[in-house]
């Protein structure tokens, strides 16, 4: 049986879809790079955007109607598995903590019947983890977050944070640099985040990656600001590790402290800015990246400008705008729609 493997969404969902691949070459089945002659899809899902939604769904409806036989995990498996089954009743529902059984699950659809666990389990999944060989190797690190933004929707998907063993982190990089990585991604929903439900933090981890041995870079994932102050010293002095790049991916969303608010980001502006200037000040050559939402409920003209004027100020090297779409499990949905 051959499969072929479809990602939406984040590096987090990039890294889960290489463990499928792991699970999938220990069993011997093989995956094509060619999605009209496989026998099985897997769709690994997202579920952060409207507009995501709608395209995984329209492929879904379109694939459940030709006969295709599909796997869908991810996000979407975990937060609306109905609006799959709507869509696509035909398609198998895995969430991600239980991706291990899809060896055999693909035995059972392969006789004509749908397979369905939409339940969702706090796993440590990185023990699962098996090196695949990609010059890339991307590490997950935890699960869910500790924050409540109210326009979020995989907070629902993935739960509150779960923090993966930093020794078994530690063996996955290894054994991924071991089999030929030339690059690590630290992935999460929010790695700024990662370890404060286990009494540690990124940046001891992040120390802890720097006394490996190898040639190697290392990409540290998005982290929100607002648990910076925690441990910001820290982590600039991790930096100071020439394998590290000098990458800080930093979403702001706005630049208005009455729509931060709004949003539950739990930081102000002049508390963001303050956080730029230091980590600008700390680490040599820094690219900054942020997150901006336009048309968040309750938006005004002057509310835009503040933002405008923010990104005049800090001037990040990469801005990702998004028009602000409701999803269906977020309080910012029952809020008046701009």
């Amino acid at each position: 049986m051959q499969t072929y493997i479809k990602t939406y969404g984040c590096t987090l969902n990039q890294a889960d879809s290489d463990i499928i691949v792991g699970i999938l070459n220990d069993a011997g089945i093989k995956q094509s790079h060619d999605e009209d002659n496989v026998d099985v899809i897997i769709m690994n899902t997202c579920t952060v955007k409207g507009v995501t939604e709608r395209k995984i769904l329209e492929k879904l409806s379109r694939m459940d109607g030709n006969g295709k036989k599909v796997i869908v995990t991810g996000c979407m498996a975990s937060a609306n598995p109905d609006l799959i089954t709507k869509y696509a009743p035909n398609a198998s529902i895995v969430t991600m903590p239980n991706v291990a059984r899809i060896p055999s699950i693909l035995d059972y659809i392969g006789s004509g019947k749908r397979y369905v666990i939409d339940k969702y389990d706090a796993v440590d999944r990185v023990a699962g983890f098996r090196p695949t060989g990609f010059t890339i190797a991307k590490i997950p690190i935890s699960d869910g977050c500790l924050s409540s933004c109210s326009f979020c929707e995989t907070k629902f998907a993935r739960g509150r944070l779960n923090s993966f063993s930093e020794e078994l982190i530690i063996n996955a990089i290894k054994y991924s640099i071991k089999s030929g990585s030339k690059e690590i991604q630290i992935a999460s929903q929010d790695t700024g985040a990662y370890g404060l439900d286990k009494g540690t933090n990124i940046a001891k981890l992040m120390h802890k990656i720097s006394r490996i041995n190898g040639d190697f870079m290392v990409r540290v994932g998005m982290l929100n600001p607002e648990h910076l102050d925690k441990y910001i010293t820290d982590m600039i002095a991790a930096f100071d590790d020439r394998r590290f790049y000098r990458f800080v991916h930093l979403p702001v969303q706005s630049g208005s402290n009455r729509i931060l608010k709004s949003m539950r980001r739990n930081y102000t502006v002049e508390g963001f800015a303050d956080i730029v200037r230091e980590l600008r000040a700390g680490i040599k050559g820094l690219s900054l990246e942020t997150d901006i939402i336009v048309g968040f409920p309750g938006e005004t003209e002057t509310d835009l400008e503040a933002t405008i004027n923010l990104m005049n100020d800090i001037k990040p090297d990469v801005t990702n705008i998004s028009r602000f779409a409701a999803r269906p499990h977020a309080s910012a949905s029952r809020l008046e729609q701009i």
